[in-house]
């Protein structure tokens, strides 16, 4: 498809805010999307586009994020080591991937293999979780299975790092609300020490960039992830996300017939 530079970078920019904390990994939706432009970025490019996507939820989370100020009184101080923990594990275990190279070609086929399968996975739990009530308290289960579910996300492309953050947590019996916000919480910091990294790297390593593009780009994907996240985190109090996993699904299976 012969677009434009500013008009792919446009559409790129709203794929990754649309879908950055969605479960439904913006990831894949921009490795799908740059095969069917024909318009393939540089990682440094979907790297920093990321990073605006974070800082903009920022102010979302300013109740949350005033427990940095308040860290002598005791439940804030066991929520932001929680949130600690879980950053520290997946940044080691992120580096320990990094430093083995272990990664899976960023192409349609698995992507829509991880779709699928995390689509199948979100269905389950929520059907699973049917009629129960489950805890608003985060424990150190859920900081646990929270970051082995972020690894597995750096890993699988496709499989949304929000998608397997909120799954894995509900499977502790922390409900979908308090998984989705701690999801978040935990994702900012653990998005933007990656992005931090791989800059550095990318710019030590002499990768070039059209700055003016990645602005455009970056600017795009931050209006339109705080658009996003302040929706999902309404659509959360009355709705499940089976929605989501039915997407996951039917768009995978269009990948496989169509992008193969």
């Amino acid at each position: 498809m012969d677009l434009p530079d500013w008009l792919a970078i446009v559409i790129l920019g709203l794929i990754e805010g649309a879908t950055e904390f969605i479960p439904v990994s913006s990831t894949g939706h921009l490795i799908v999307a740059q095969e069917w432009l024909g318009y393939r970025q540089t990682d440094l490019f979907n790297i920093v586009i990321q990073s605006g996507a974070v800082l903009a939820v920022l102010p979302l989370f300013r109740h949350r994020l005033e427990m940095i100020a308040r860290w002598r009184e005791p439940e804030c101080r066991d929520f932001l080591l929680k949130i600690l923990v879980a950053f520290g594990l997946t940044a080691a275990g992120g580096l320990v991937i990094d430093k083995l190279g272990i990664t899976l070609p960023e192409t349609a086929l698995p992507v829509a293999a991880a779709l699928i399968v995390g689509g199948v996975f979100l269905i389950y739990v929520e059907r699973h979780f049917i009629g129960r009530t489950l805890s608003d308290v985060i424990t150190w289960n859920v900081v646990w299975m929270v970051s082995i579910a972020q690894i597995l996300a750096a890993v699988f492309p496709g499989t949304s790092r929000s998608g397997a953050t909120i799954v894995f947590a509900m499977l502790c019996g922390l409900n979908r609300v308090v998984a989705t916000e701690f999801s978040f919480l935990v994702g900012i910091p653990t998005l933007l020490a990656a992005a931090a990294y791989k800059i550095l790297k990318a710019v030590n390593g002499g990768a070039t960039e059209n700055w003016g593009l990645l602005l455009l780009g970056t600017a795009v994907s931050a209006a339109v992830s705080f658009v996003a996240v302040k929706w999902l985190l309404r659509y959360v109090q009355s709705h499940s996300f089976v929605g989501f996993g039915v997407y996951r699904i039917i768009l995978g299976v269009l990948l496989l017939v169509f992008l193969r």
